[in-house]
């Protein structure tokens, strides 16, 4: 074996047992960035030296190709669902109808029922092949690659593991990781996620598995299907011999011997649900016997030996009073419920978000409804359903408004997105945002104005827009309490020296939509004065490199808009005159078309097409007639055949960097 080969395998090893001790023994041994960095120092070997794969290796939970679509899967033994229960006189009858069965010795597995997607994991010979959703109970879709990702799960079985094990659990996303992914759709203006029920079930049906690697899920083992090559006499036992497999199991379940028990269980998980880093809505109950399982054996869609006792619902059924318009930063119109105050899960709710029209329509709700909503957490109320024959006939539909309820500006909409959207950028709703992000250190760059100065000034009127901070004097600003004349002078003239800012930060500051750092310096490069920029095309916009369609649809609703352009003219007036720029590194590659394909020596891609458009050049994602130059790494693709077809010339990184010199 050579000492690649070796360093490789002892990689793996490392990664593996690291794993299985952060996961199902809960005794971490080494910290995230020790963890990762022997991840990437893997992941380099493995790329340099295919020949040594191993499809059970840990960087196998990176995330596949996307998928075109799911295929089927049809589960050996059902995946059924259970029996619920909500109360302890329920709980009294469940229990005396396994006692008749099966008597009065036997005890019962607790453990917290988690609110996620029920999964099944088929190990043949110890290796993860088929990973599928419960679907009807006896076909699921075989999500395989998605599952993969998850890190609790192993992609191979430790120690004396079963020829054929087919084991159930739930995948689950963590309230932290579930909030911080709602917070970046919320940045990126997609729709948030319900529930962390709803953000797992929905990462993992991605058809590109990178996506659900970046989603954080998790996954706790509960029973099993089919299995073939191991003993065992109780549920007790199995969930021991999970662990020793390299399986996660909960630590939160206890062997319980009697009613009273059960329903002590029960209260301490309930008490413990807020605190848990998860979403559990009840605990289940196990007979642990396995002999007794099979004595009780099943009904049509569940099994006998087992049961859902539910903790109280965190719903609530009340009266949608009215519905209000809330305007916000990027100008998204978002419907706010109004509800009849109603208690639910020890809070009381008084409103809850209604998204978008698209849900409205899909909900069929309408002003005046009885309405089921939904809390879990610290999540925002959500509601669930209509009560529909609870109708009198008085209810009114839910109109959005044409004109934005802040400024009165026209409300717009796109083909392409399910939001309603107030473009106007002096818009009162939006002010505070687009002032911080104009003057924030990437954009405008005024030193001192902080997000308190902006919400002072605004508070006491003397500031509307972006144009009236040029109108700011120090003796203005010394009305304001605790404000010296030094520190107003000191601001006003950080306001003045920004007059002369480049155009890229310029258009940037602007906060149109879809337009970020990198592409308010393309277009700058591309355009290099402002009155171009402000009267481009459609087609001229769609030449400028990184600007696709979708982008210059927003930029041209942008500056077609009357109060943008006015708002634009009163800075032009105040003397703000942005200036062009030039690329950073010269004009050599100036004019020129790249394409990058394959791995370099020693870039990144990103890394080689910075160094391009710093000199100039310009670098696009296919091969085309009006390509100049192909840069060349190792296991180049389809672009180096369309290339060689079109005559277009090919560079090395070397050749690349001998042509910038």
């Amino acid at each position: 074996m050579s000492s690649t080969q070796s360093r490789i395998e002892q990689l793996r090893k490392q990664l593996n047992d690291a794993n299985y001790r952060y996961y199902v023994l809960d005794q971490p041994t080494i910290s995230d960035e020790k963890y990762d960095a022997l991840f990437k120092e893997l992941l380099e070997l493995e790329k340099a030296h295919p020949e040594y794969l191993d499809l059970a290796s840990p960087t196998q939970k990176v995330g596949g190709p996307p998928l075109d679509k799911f295929s089927k899967y049809r589960h050996r033994e059902p995946m059924l669902s259970l029996q619920n229960i909500y109360s302890s006189e329920e709980l009294t009858d469940f229990y005396d109808r396994w006692a008749a069965v099966i008597g009065n010795d036997f005890s019962i597995v607790g453990e917290p029922k988690f609110d996620g997607l029920a999964i099944e994991l088929v190990y043949e010979n110890g290796l993860l092949t088929v990973a599928s959703t419960r679907g009807d109970g006896e076909t699921g879709e075989n999500v395989t690659e998605n599952v993969k990702t998850i890190r609790s799960v192993p992609l191979k079985l430790r120690g004396d593991y079963p020829s054929l094990l087919e084991v159930r659990g739930e995948i689950i996303i963590l309230k932290e990781d579930f909030e911080k992914l709602n917070r970046d759709r919320v940045k990126n203006e997609e729709p948030l996620f319900a529930n962390p029920r709803n953000a797992a079930a929905g990462s993992i049906r991605q058809l590109d598995p990178k996506i659900t690697a970046k989603r954080h899920l998790d996954l706790f083992c509960h029973s099993i299907g089919k299995i073939e090559g191991a003993r065992f006499k109780t549920q007790w036992e199995l969930g021991e011999l999970f662990k020793d497999w390299g399986l996660r199991t909960h630590s939160l379940k206890k062997k319980l011997h009697s009613q009273s028990e059960i329903q002590k269980f029960f209260t301490e998980v309930e008490e413990q649900r807020e605190s848990l880093p998860y979403e559990i809505d009840g605990i289940v109950l196990k007979v642990n016997e396995m002999k007794h399982q099979r004595e009780l054996g099943f009904v049509a869609r569940s099994p006998r030996w087992a049961v859902a006792y539910k903790f109280k619902a965190q719903e609530g059924v009340t009266l949608l009073k009215d519905v209000h318009f809330q305007v916000g930063r990027t100008g998204v119109v978002t419907p706010v419920a109004v509800l009849e105050p109603v208690w639910i899960g020890g809070v009381e709710v008084k409103s809850a978000t209604l998204h978008n029209e698209d849900q409205i329509k899909a909900l069929g709700i309408k002003i005046h409804d009885t309405v089921v909503v939904k809390r879990a957490g610290d999540v925002i109320p959500n509601i669930q359903s209509v009560i529909t024959e609870k109708r009198t006939g008085k209810e009114k539909t839910i109109h959005f408004p044409k004109h934005c309820p802040s400024c009165k500006d026209a409300v717009v909409t796109s083909d392409d997105e399910v939001a309603h959207r107030c473009i106007n950028v002096a818009c009162p709703a939006r002010l505070a945002e687009t002032l911080k992000h104009f003057a924030s250190k990437r954009a405008m760059n005024i030193e001192g104005l902080g997000d308190k100065w902006i919400d002072i000034l605004l508070e006491k009127k003397l500031i509307h827009h972006f144009s009236s901070l040029y109108d700011l004097t120090p003796e203005l600003l010394q009305t304001l309490e605790r404000q010296g004349e030094r520190s107003a002078q000191k601001l006003c003239d950080a306001i003045q020296k920004t007059k002369s800012n480049t155009l890229d930060r310029f258009i940037f500051a602007l906060g149109i939509r879809f337009v970020g750092e990198r592409t308010a310096e393309l277009l700058a490069l591309h355009f290099g004065t402002l009155n171009k920029f402000l009267n481009a095309s459609e087609a001229e916009l769609l030449h400028v490199e990184e600007v696709g369609e979708k982008v210059a649809s927003a930029i041209l609703q942008f500056i077609s808009d009357k109060k943008n352009r006015n708002e634009i003219e009163r800075l032009i007036e105040k003397g703000v005159r942005p200036k062009s720029i030039q690329a950073h590194g010269g004009t050599t590659l100036q004019g020129k078309t790249f394409v990058i394909t394959g791995t370099l020596p020693s870039l990144s891609r990103d890394e080689a097409a910075n160094l391009i458009r710093s000199h100039g050049g310009k670098v696009t994602g296919s091969v085309s007639k009006n390509t100049d130059y192909l840069v060349v790494g190792e296991d180049a693709g389809s672009k180096l055949t369309k290339a060689r077809e079109l005559g277009v010339k090919e560079l090395s990184e070397e050749g690349l960097k001998a042509l910038v010199r």
